[in-house]
């Protein structure tokens, strides 16, 4: 009676962060799914890889000899008679879509409804009467210069 075999878990390298000090935490971990040329290296086809039970990450490049010599002794069990893990499909990450709604902070009479623009003194009168007196002080209207003109000759 053949059994059913686990497929292997492939290992990765951790990135180096500068939280940990440009040194990782630890050397490896196990990564999402083989990269397309360590299976191409043992000679099968994504399609085939992913019906013999094998993850793959379709976004990895790398290839190391530890992940190549899983999947070799992985095949060689197949062939000696042990039943495959199921099948692994491509892993969906679905995102919520966005509702379609306006006062949520997507448009600038939302984001003021939801107190996220700071209105202050923007809309009130005499922010507008100051503004104005000040130009008039400084004059770049043109009240400013209304009745200032020289006498007629």
């Amino acid at each position: 009676m053949s059994e059913r075999v686990e497929a292997p878990k492939p290992i990765v390298k951790v990135p180096v962060l500068i939280k940990y000090g440009r040194v990782p935490p630890r050397p490896t971990k196990v990564g999402r799914g083989f990269s397309i040329k360590e299976i191409q290296a043992v000679g099968l086809t994504v399609k085939e890889a992913r019906l013999l039970g094998i993850y793959v990450d379709e976004r990895r490049k790398t290839i190391y000899e530890e992940n190549v010599k899983a999947l070799v002794e992985y095949l060689r069990k197949l062939k000696e008679g042990a039943k495959p893990d199921k099948p692994k499909l491509p892993k969906i990450i679905r995102i919520k879509p966005q509702r379609r709604r306006v006062f949520r902070g997507l448009t600038t009479a939302g984001r003021r409804m939801r107190g996220l623009l700071s209105v202050k003194l923007k809309e009130t009168h005499k922010h507008k009467w100051k503004k104005k007196q000040k130009e008039r002080k400084l004059k770049k209207r043109h009240e400013a210069s209304r009745g200032a003109r020289p006498p007629f000759p």
